[in-house]
């Protein structure tokens, strides 16, 4: 065998051994030298040995647990809370060079966050307004990372866990503002009959004949049913009119 022949053979032996396939959903960060040199797209791509190595970077969405962390509110209640962030590499260079685990950075950085937010409010507002507490931690947490070249798309506040005497003060509180909605609603029905019956009232009183009639209807009314017994008082309205009759 030829010189030539041993020469490309060892060639196409290099060439084949330093292609790296780049998925598409991947880039890779390519060193020569150990120097920053490219960024490679998805393909077929060469990385040659010795001189050249790489990393392949996931640049798809990624969701990172937040665990349970003990907090304290600003009105000194202890709460557990936990999260769950949702975020990409946007720059697949600065993951790999600014930060030694940009994963295990993202979710330590959410945690101490999460905890710092949560001593800034009451518990109130932690339990009526989750969607703006966890939307500044998404823009805290989305600043810091930005020289790590990630991007935090969305972060959700999973649960809050209150102590048991704490959850048991709280349903006392609503059960009580259930009963006072009760009385309130009750009480403005009973103004609302009361001032209908006035009117009812007033109208039967000032109209001629108008309660003579209300008189019969109550009198046909309660006759449908023959096990009643009814005792009719004469209305004095009616006394008067015939004693007017008899004069004449």
């Amino acid at each position: 065998m030829e010189i030539y022949q041993i020469v490309v053979i060892f060639l196409v032996v290099l060439v084949l051994s330093s292609i790296r396939q780049i998925n598409q959903y991947e880039r890779g960060v390519k060193f020569t030298l150990g120097k920053f040199s490219s960024i490679m797209l998805p393909g077929w791509r060469i990385v040659w040995p010795v001189f050249q190595t790489y990393e392949k970077v996931d640049v798809r969405i990624k969701a990172v647990d937040v665990p349970d962390q003990n907090a304290i509110t600003r009105d000194n209640v202890t709460v557990k809370v936990n999260a769950v962030i949702y975020y990409k590499v946007i720059d697949a260079d600065k993951a790999v060079i600014e930060v030694e685990d940009f994963r295990y950075a993202i979710s330590q950085y959410a945690q101490t966050t999460m905890r710092n937010i949560v001593g800034e409010v009451t518990l109130d507002e932690l339990l009526s307004s989750r969607d703006k507490i966890a939307e500044r931690i998404r823009e805290i947490v989305d600043k810091e990372t930005d020289a790590w070249g990630l991007k935090v798309q969305n972060v959700e506040l999973k649960d809050v866990s209150l102590p048991a005497e704490m959850e048991r003060t709280i349903g006392k509180q609503a059960e009580a503002e259930r009963e006072k909605r009760a009385v309130i609603i009750n009480s403005e029905g009973e103004l609302a009959a009361s001032q209908n019956i006035a009117k009812a009232a007033e109208m039967l009183a000032t109209t001629p004949g108008a309660l003579h009639l209300r008189t019969l209807q109550s009198i046909n009314d309660m006759s449908s049913d023959q096990s009643n017994t009814v005792v009719y008082m004469v209305p004095v309205e009616a006394l008067k009119a015939l004693e007017g009759f008899i004069k004449k």
